[in-house]
């Protein structure tokens, strides 16, 4: 039996647990797509590159960022607040001595809010299982070369808690706009996949 039959097994299971919360009136008609769509659309990348840029210009958001994710994102207008609870955000940065990347081994959770939709090579099986027993060897192929003497730490999330890294900032930015900053930050830099 191939994935696809699976996965419209079990669509046809939540669209019939669907269609009995709204016939009991404990959901509106369409309410669950509504609530996807509106999560959806204000998760991008640029979230996740804001809050890096805000880090690297600002040494006291940069602290209480690490200390304390959740409440910190909140001073530019974001959240991790996205379903019935808020998830824990634990962000990470990247320094000399040490390179974090991000994983769900479990599955593919994910800050959706701040790095928008996750790629397809983040939720597959091969990145899921080889990043936590070669991270070094898997941020190569992804084209990042590590001096050895570098650390690497490997954040697994789940499904109540979320991670971020804070990549280094490059040398030779010093007098560049927050703007042309916030263009520098990738996707790929936010899970760790990549420097900046």
């Amino acid at each position: 039996m191939s994935g696809d039959h699976g996965s419209a097994a079990i669509a046809g299971r939540v669209r019939h647990v669907e269609a009995l919360l709204e016939q009991r009136g404990l959901l509106d008609d369409g309410e669950i797509d509504r609530r996807i769509d509106e999560f959806l659309a204000g998760g991008s990348p640029i979230n996740g590159a804001r809050i890096v840029v805000r880090a690297w210009l600002d040494a006291g958001f940069h602290d209480r960022l690490l200390a304390d994710a959740n409440a910190t994102i909140r001073e530019v207008g974001l959240s991790m607040a996205g379903g019935l609870q808020e998830q824990r955000l634990k962000v990470v940065a990247n320094n000399e001595q040490e390179h974090n990347v991000v994983v769900c081994t479990l599955c593919s959770c994910y800050p959706i809010a701040l790095l928008g939709p996750s790629p397809s090579w983040y939720k597959s099986e091969a990145y899921r299982s080889r990043v936590v027993r070669d991270p070094r060897g898997v941020l190569h192929e992804f084209g990042l070369k590590l001096p050895a003497d570098t650390r690497i730490s490997v954040w697994d999330a789940s499904a109540e808690s979320r991670y971020m890294v804070v990549p280094r900032r490059p040398t030779g930015t010093d007098g560049f706009s927050e703007s042309e900053l916030v263009g520098l930050v990738t996707r790929k830099g936010l899970i760790g996949t990549a420097a900046v």
